[in-house]
């Protein structure tokens, strides 16, 4: 009777994988599918990152920088224009020397100097003797030449730091730094005498002309609107003793 036990122990050995196959048997006989065990999913790969596509803003910015270079050259042409032109409106055109705006501006800035450092000058106002009748005789041309020599010569008499200017017509006026009365009263007769050598020739005739010079001194106290009317004054004042002296020879030739 053991062969009975031996048969049972057969059973129980079978393998597991004939048991899986009956159940699986049985689950289709039902209507129903077997789980199926998870597929493995295949490694992935690193993405690449995506391409950045240009935005319409960036695209435009070679543009927009064209544009502030084009409209900063043409803004430092204006401001170039508008120097010229500021040095235009303070330069006699005919002379090539300050006119009264510019020359009033220098005075004003140099009695501000004067003030705050201390320093001392003289301001000279110089007519010219007789103008009008070489303009008459020999007409404006003629003027214009006696006029630019005069320019000329005084330029030639003056330092650097000093300032020639046209206050109008016939009229001058000279900033000179670091003089004393005595000093400023002797440029200005000099000035008178460089300006009475001078020789001209209109039609065959020669001309000379003459200059009234008067000086009003500057320092801390001054005032430059004050100071032109002192130098002014004593211009005037200069041109009365002068008036019995022929400013003008016409000598035929």
């Amino acid at each position: 009777m053991k062969k009975p036990k031996r048969a049972s122990a057969a059973k129980a050995k079978k393998s597991p994988k004939i048991s899986a196959g009956r159940s699986k048997v049985a689950l289709k006989r039902q209507g129903k599918s077997p789980a199926k065990s998870p597929a493995k999913s295949p490694a992935r790969r690193p993405s690449r990152p995506p391409r950045r596509e240009a935005s319409a803003g960036e695209g435009a910015k070679p543009a927009i920088n064209a544009t502030i270079r084009d409209l900063r050259s043409k803004l430092k042409g204006a401001l170039r224009r508008v120097a010229e032109l500021e040095a235009a409106a303070n330069t006699d055109f005919l002379l090539e020397i300050p006119n009264r705006r510019g020359f009033e501006r220098e005075l004003a800035r140099a009695v501000a100097y004067m003030k705050r450092y201390r320093a001392s000058g003289a301001l000279i106002v110089l007519d010219v003797d007789r103008l009008k009748p070489i303009n008459d005789s020999f007409g404006h041309a003629a003027g214009d030449e006696v006029l630019k020599a005069i320019a000329t010569t005084l330029t030639r008499q003056i330092r650097a730091s000093d300032v020639v200017g046209r206050l109008g017509g016939d009229e001058f006026a000279l900033l000179l730094w670091n003089l004393s009365e005595t000093d400023a009263k002797a440029k200005a007769a000099a000035f008178e005498q460089a300006i009475d050598e001078l020789s001209f020739v209109f039609r065959g005739q020669h001309v000379s002309a003459g200059a009234s010079a008067g000086v009003a001194l500057l320092g801390v106290q001054s005032d430059a609107a004050r100071a032109l009317e002192e130098a002014d004054a004593a211009m005037y004042v200069r041109k009365a003793h002068r008036r019995h002296e022929p400013r003008i020879r016409l000598v035929s030739s």
